[in-house]
């Protein structure tokens, strides 16, 4: 079931007695449970009807009577159980999710990973209960998930400045929520985000990040990609080396990817190395500017200057002059 059933079941006053989250994506999970700590009860039915236990804190015997008890003034109560991957003994709970009480709500957060599916817990909780699995999303997801949200929120978003948003947080679903949310009460009155509210109010410059270095090394462009170094250099938290690396090597292993299709047609080409089609051009650009041994010697680079980065058979040298040395052996 996903999350905008499961909420819609609730506004509707549609409640199982059991609801177990589970997963490596937190931000569904926070979603959920948020909702049912604030949400389900009034202010009033919550004093005597909402109780909230911590895995790490949690007695199992306790979590159960807690259950096992009727509301107070109220149709129902809420139980939450909040970090239960930390909870010892948590297969306790087996007897009451076979046979739960209709009158409570109870919502296990179990986070960064999944019941084991062949436990006897696992086999309960798919038969009994609201089984809910949180999957992280793959970084060629993040574009369009992200313009969604905001779309969502009654707002727009340019492409360059979604690529600059989610370039910069990478995967990480609830700092992007809280950074759209911080840019939409900076609009005043403008329904659209630009790169220049992403500079202005993320701090991430338009100019001088790792998509432009990108963009500059997709090109053969090596003045431009001198001049983002340099503010890197300047700016050492707009471009850590260990971001910057990583980024590289992503991009072209997908450039590699490439040159394996047999076709050049954007939308066959990005199914195949997994990309937003909107962003397939630059690894089409890329390919054209680096043959097949081309793109092999930039990856076997980016891999000796990640391991020199790291001090790995080198003696230490700065982060920027590293990466002016790799941009020259890599643009020739």
């Amino acid at each position: 079931m996903s999350v905008e059933k499961i909420l819609g079941d609730w506004r509707n006053k549609r409640f199982k007695p059991v609801y177990w989250l589970e997963g490596e994506e937190d931000y569904y999970i926070d979603k959920l449970v948020q909702y049912a700590e604030h949400e389900i009860l009034t202010e009033a039915e919550a004093g005597f009807n909402l109780t909230v236990f911590y895995g790490k804190d949690a007695d199992w015997a306790a979590v159960i009577n807690a259950c096992r008890r009727y509301p107070m003034f109220a149709e129902r109560q809420v139980v939450l159980l909040k970090e239960a991957q930390q909870m010892r003994d948590i297969d306790k709970l087996e007897p009451y999710i076979e046979k739960p009480l209709t009158s409570t709500v109870l919502v296990v957060s179990y986070k960064e990973k999944k019941v084991d599916g062949r436990s006897r817990l696992a086999k309960l909780l798919k038969e009994k209960a609201e089984l809910f699995t949180s999957k992280k999303k793959y970084d060629n997801e993040l574009p369009g998930w992200t313009s969604e949200l905001i779309r969502s929120k009654g707002y727009d978003i340019t492409q360059k400045a979604l690529l600059l948003l989610v370039d910069h947080i990478g995967n990480d679903l609830n700092r992007i929520d809280n950074e759209i949310d911080k840019l939409l009460v900076n609009l005043s009155g403008r329904e659209r985000i630009t790169e220049d509210d992403i500079e202005k109010y993320v701090g991430i410059s338009k100019e001088y990040n790792v998509f432009e270095l990108q963009d500059a090394f997709a090109k053969k462009d090596k003045a431009k990609a001198i001049r983002i170094i340099q503010y890197f250099e300047s700016n050492p938290k707009a471009g850590p080396i260990q971001l910057i690396l990583p980024s590289l090597y992503n991009f072209f292993s997908k450039v590699y990817l490439v040159h394996s299709q047999g076709t050049r047609d954007e939308k066959t080409v990005a199914a195949a190395i997994g990309v937003n089609s909107f962003f397939v051009k630059d690894y089409l650009s890329a390919a054209r500017n680096y043959d097949y041994p081309g793109v092999e010697s930039t990856l076997l680079l980016l891999h000796a200057y990640n391991l020199r980065s790291v001090g790995v058979n080198s003696a230490p040298a700065e982060d920027a002059s590293l990466l002016k040395e790799m941009t020259v052996k890599i643009m020739g």
